[in-house]
């Protein structure tokens, strides 16, 4: 990603009943102020810095137990 831009990382659950979805960052914390989760689980970041890099989790989680998914960001 390009410094100063918006990204958007997707995550996909689907099921019955339907998943909780989170998001974090694995060494460290989401941009405070600068992200959102949408209602299709998608995190945006926005102004994104070099401090933002790294390996970005989506976990979804019901009853019948737990996924999840790891995306690199480089900046």
């Amino acid at each position: 990603a390009v410094a100063g831009s918006t990204v958007e990382l997707g995550c996909s659950a689907r099921g019955d009943p339907a998943p909780q979805v989170q998001w974090h960052k694995e060494h460290g914390d989401l941009p405070w102020g600068r992200h959102e989760v949408d209602r299709e689980h998608t995190l945006r970041l926005y102004a994104v810095t070099s401090a933002d890099a790294g390996a970005y989790v989506c976990t979804a989680q019901s009853q019948l137990g737990s996924a999840a998914a790891t995306t690199f960001l480089h900046v």
